[in-house]
């Protein structure tokens, strides 16, 4: 892995699912062309199979069609890897796991890790843990983040919301949380000063619109997470 590079000019670039905008979401191609276009990180959803394996797909059933028709409509628990691999997404690209994602990465941006799937979180920590540097894990369901980091402690954990809470950072606090992943509509002046009282940041999801990002930026967030990380990157570095 190459040493970290310097710290982004102003909010750090995620690339929602990759580049999706290029490439189907949640694909090497997509998270490849993500890294290409100047994203400062990553952003992908993870299910875990019946065999242990941990699969990069933002659905828990595979969008993706089924080449043995037996298998189509099952959700990843029922499946095993070898059955994940017969699948095939539009364009022919394949469903990846979350180690090939890390080894296509190899630390040349951050990798945050969306637990979806239930019983994912050992599976998720022994593939984090060697990678604690350059990736982190954040769910909406904060008790997966906890007993994540309570294997990993060391790995950043993160807090999914699209509301706007009475106290967030004692949710973060709960689940031993760092960052905040708010859906960015809900995010305002108040609520960053708030989380960067208590030590936390702040990240938006997903912003696709340039104003709007930079509105984000004048505000203080931390993280913007798009579709467009080719777009919103130079626009908001300008700005900077």
């Amino acid at each position: 892995m190459p040493p970290p590079g310097p710290a982004p000019a102003g909010p750090e670039i995620i690339g929602h699912r990759g580049a999706p905008r290029a490439y189907r979401e949640n694909t090497l191609a997509s998270f490849r062309e993500a890294v290409a276009l100047g994203a400062d990180a990553i952003e992908l959803d993870v299910h875990v199979t019946r065999d242990g394996a941990v699969v990069v797909h933002h659905d828990p059933v595979p969008r993706a069609r089924a080449t043995d028709e037996a298998l189509g409509g099952r959700p990843f628990g029922e499946l095993t890897l070898a059955q994940v691999r017969t699948f095939m997404l539009d364009g022919g690209l394949a469903i990846p796991t979350l180690a090939e994602v890390l080894a296509e990465v190899d630390g040349h941006a951050f990798v945050y890790v969306e637990v979806k799937g239930q019983h994912a979180e050992q599976a998720v920590a022994e593939l984090l843990g060697p990678e604690v540097g350059w990736s982190a894990v954040h769910a909406f369901d904060h008790r997966i983040v906890a007993r994540v980091r309570a294997l990993v402690p060391r790995l950043r954990g993160g807090v999914l919301l699209e509301s706007y809470l009475i106290d967030t950072p004692s949710a973060m606090r709960a689940a031993g949380a760092l960052d905040l992943w708010q859906r960015w509509e809900f995010i305002d002046e108040p609520l960053v000063r708030e989380v960067h009282d208590a030590g936390g940041r702040v990240i938006a999801w997903t912003v696709n619109d340039v104003a709007a990002a930079e509105r984000l930026a004048g505000m203080g967030v931390d993280g913007i997470c798009t579709d467009l990380p080719g777009a919103l990157g130079p626009a908001l570095r300008r700005r900077t």
